[in-house]
């Protein structure tokens, strides 16, 4: 979930209130995600050390009790868990190299967005230095750190993990730890956002198509949620489809599918709207009917994501 998207927040329970063991905690970087990263460690009552280049983004978690570290190397010392938030792992590097040495034998998080490689080019270094590494992915917005809902994802040193796992969800009742491959926490958040980004396109698309016919988008939206129930069902239904690399096509199949999104896009270009993703939706459908999918469920799409030429 990015991190702007407007959620109201569940009331906290157990995810937000002190737990019975604290663990001294640093956080480094205190954009709007840090500031909230600390908060939630702050409210569950572990002592918390912060850092950000920036003098002053700390002024409000001090008046909650946090200790503001005078520099990197002092708040890498200051906490058995490290937590890193910053713009990118070019950023996170350039603050985290020259504090290796006070970083060895902390265990360091990072919940800095970017790639599968670049979570294990971090995890090599960190080994390198002796340093315990877990990679992490924030998913859902600020409001929402550190309540019983909140979702973040965490790979790598799994004794790490283990050992701090109080902490870590004190972030999120739901964090959840993902695998040894350093890389899997970016995996879980990139797989989530494309998704997300993709079914919010087609909801901005479907609503403009409407809005052309002098159909409001809030006329349209209690029939849409109705509709995502069924979406919500095909989750676990296409998941079980692509594990086991079968695509049942009995409740329709995919040459019928393909004729259906000729018939939307034929209606949007009427309308003058931009057509490209719905063109790339029936590209792909129609190279798994090209490989002989004709027959089989919409699952049988992703013959088509994998093979793009």
């Amino acid at each position: 979930m990015p991190h702007d998207a407007k959620t109201t927040p569940t009331a906290p329970t157990a995810a937000t209130t002190p737990n019975s063991r604290t663990t001294p905690v640093t956080v480094i970087g205190l954009g709007a995600m840090g500031r909230a990263l600390a908060g939630a460690l702050i409210d569950a009552g572990h002592p918390t050390t912060v850092w950000n280049r920036t003098a002053g983004r700390g002024d409000d978690l001090v008046a909650r009790g946090a200790t503001l570290a005078a520099s990197p190397a002092d708040a890498a010392r200051a906490g058995e868990v490290v937590l890193v938030c910053v713009v990118d792992y070019d950023a996170s590097q350039a603050i985290l190299e020259p504090v290796a040495a006070d970083l060895a034998g902390r265990v360091l998080v990072n919940v800095t967005s970017d790639s599968p490689e670049r979570a294990r080019e971090a995890a090599k270094w960190a080994r390198d230095h002796g340093i315990r590494y877990l990679d992490g992915a924030v998913m859902i917005p600020t409001v929402m750190v550190g309540t019983p809902d909140a979702l973040l994802f965490f790979s790598g040193d799994k004794s790490a993990y283990e050992e701090h796992e109080q902490v870590l969800k004190s972030l999120g009742g739901q964090s959840a730890y993902v695998g040894e491959d350093h890389g899997h926490a970016a995996v879980y958040d990139l797989s989530m956002l494309d998704f997300f980004w993709t079914s919010m396109s087609g909801l901005v698309h479907g609503y403009a198509l409407a809005a052309k016919d002098g159909v409001p988008a809030s006329s349209v939206a209690p029939y849409l949620k109705a509709h995502f129930s069924l979406l919500s069902l095909l989750i676990e239904e296409t998941a079980k489809d692509l594990d086991a690399g079968e695509y049942p096509g009995e409740e329709g199949n995919l040459a019928m599918e393909v004729a259906g999104i000729e018939h939307i896009l034929h209606a949007a270009e009427l309308r003058g709207l931009d057509v490209s993703v719905l063109r790339a939706v029936r590209d792909v459908a129609r190279r798994a009917v090209d490989r002989g999918h004709g027959a089989d469920g919409w699952s049988a799409t992703v013959e088509g994501v994998r093979n793009p030429a």
